[in-house]
């Protein structure tokens, strides 16, 4: 997902390159939140006016809500938590918990077992060996395979009960967050004046009504929040789903292990780096994204040819891309440089020492401050200024509404910093896999906003948050750009509780 707009400069660039004709009277309208189904959350609304937006938004995050308070299996008091607690017993359940349930029993069946809710026992083992610092034992493995081959729960249609009859942990994370997106943007869509609407929930995306959505795929080799995308698409009435390991995952040994596991060898996957879906129903997509990761590219294709409508898109760990035979028909030409990327027009310096010159570059993560389920998210802008504190690069700018980005006062202060987000593409989501709530991460290659490499010396960091009527925080870190690697970790405030910059050499 991008739930981030990069370096924008108004809506109308948006309106300009979507499907929607000039003419037509509704207006592309922006909603950012933090720690919706504990990630990202970005909602695109077209719509006749900014009241009906709202209705709209404020009805897709309540839906949210409703179905997380049935289908979480994180949540000890959502619906499906309490029918886990019991035991031989028929419950009569929701008709929401009750299609989840035979999704995953179809699903299981489809996938031959790669999908399967109770891979939960699976990752528990990794993650209880990875907190002892070792990968888990193959008795280990045996046994959470076992557990997971177990019968877990039968199902009654005439009654709609559900049984549930072992004691394996269950997850139901592989596709409920994109069953629960797509009854959102449903719920969205009813709203009166409200004409599109695009929803993106860390990384997974619903597009429905008469509006196409450019659509850039995080590299999952270089996912920071400006690294150049994988691939560009443009998909309108669509569901786009990317699954991966590259973002979460068990760190043992100085390595890193995927979350996702095979459920049928309890091993981690990790030979399929990313696999990204774009199918009609938002459910099959994240199922499909998830399984593509475990399965072989060869059964990845029967499957996805088994059901009509899908498309596909797998890279694999040496950067090898398996693509279905029509994804090229989403596939869109850049829309040309940005003016952070578009290179300045001038003879060849003489050779210099410069930032790049020993494969360097600078790294920044920081987290936002989780100030609760569903908190609108802050404003915020990142950008590299020199010695003279003359604007070098503006690296992030993220905002909903112009009319408050003079909160951003010190980004605002002058036409200089402004002009430096002109002409950059800002209409893009970002299909990735989905990331925690609130960690985001961004990157300079030590070039300015013309494209040219920087000199060596002093340069300083600038990360500034502000909230609607709310807090203003700023953070600043001098760094020398020397070519010698150093890190910096600084303290938190009330917008970003944590934030990390390290000058390193570049990941190859």
């Amino acid at each position: 997902m991008k739930p981030l707009w990069l370096l924008t400069t108004g809506l109308a660039a948006v309106l300009s390159l979507s499907a929607a004709p000039s003419i037509r009277p509704e207006r592309l309208h922006v909603f950012q939140r933090e720690n919706v189904l504990g990630t990202s959350f970005e909602m695109k609304v077209l719509a006749a006016s900014a009241e009906a937006a709202a209705r709209a938004e404020a009805s897709a995050a309540a839906e949210i809500a409703r179905e997380s308070a049935i289908l979480s299996s994180w949540d000890a008091d959502s619906e499906f938590s309490r029918w886990f607690r019991t035991r031989g017993q028929a419950v009569a359940v929701s008709p929401e918990l009750f299609e989840v349930l035979g999704a995953f029993d179809a699903w299981r069946g489809r996938t031959g077992g790669a999908l399967d809710a109770a891979a939960e026992a699976v990752s528990r083992a990794w993650e209880s060996a990875a907190r002892q610092g070792r990968t888990p034992s193959r008795a280990e493995l045996d046994a959470a395979v076992a557990a997971v081959r177990r019968t877990h729960w039968k199902l009654d249609p005439a009654a709609r009960t559900a049984t549930h009859l072992s004691d394996t942990p269950l997850a139901m994370n592989s596709f409920v967050k994109s069953y629960i997106m797509d009854r959102a943007v449903n719920v969205a869509l009813a709203t009166p004046g409200v004409t599109a609407a695009v929803l993106n929930i860390g990384g997974d995306l619903v597009i429905r009504g008469p509006w196409a959505e450019p659509v850039n795929l995080a590299d999952p080799r270089s996912d920071a929040e400006n690294s150049a995308p994988a691939g560009r698409l443009l998909v309108s009435d669509r569901a786009v789903a990317t699954s991966g390991g590259y973002r979460r995952g068990f760190e043992i040994g100085g390595r890193h292990y995927s979350h996702i596991v095979d459920p049928r060898t309890g091993e981690t996957t990790g030979r399929i780096l990313s696999a990204t879906v774009i199918a009609h129903r938002p459910a099959d997509a994240g199922a499909m994204a998830t399984a593509f990761c475990v399965m072989t590219p060869a059964e990845s294709a029967r499957l996805a040819a088994a059901i009509p409508g899908t498309e596909y898109l797998l890279i694999a760990d040496d950067g090898t891309r398996v693509a279905s035979p029509g994804w090229k028909r989403y596939e869109s030409a850049p829309q040309g440089l940005t003016a952070a990327a578009k290179p300045a027009p001038s003879p060849s310096p003489a050779p210099a020492p410069q930032f790049a010159d020993a494969g360097m570059e600078l790294h920044i993560a920081f987290d936002l401050a989780q100030l609760g389920g569903g908190a609108r998210r802050p404003y915020v802008a990142v950008w590299i200024e020199d010695k003279d504190r003359f604007p070098v690069r503006t690296l992030a700018l993220w905002y909903e509404k112009e009319r408050w980005l003079p909160d951003l006062r010190t980004w605002y202060r002058d036409d200089r910093m402004r002009a430096m987000a002109e002409g950059s593409d800002i209409t893009a989501s970002v299909a990735s896999a989905t990331r925690p709530a609130g960690r985001y991460t961004l990157k300079w290659d030590g070039k300015d906003n013309a494209g040219k490499t920087v000199k060596p010396g002093k340069y300083t960091v600038i990360l500034e948050a502000a909230r609607e009527h709310g807090t203003y925080q700023i953070m600043r870190q001098e760094v020398e750009f020397d070519g010698k690697p150093k890190q910096f970790q600084l303290p938190g405030n009330q917008e970003i509780s944590s934030a990390t910059i390290e000058y390193r050499r570049a990941a190859r």
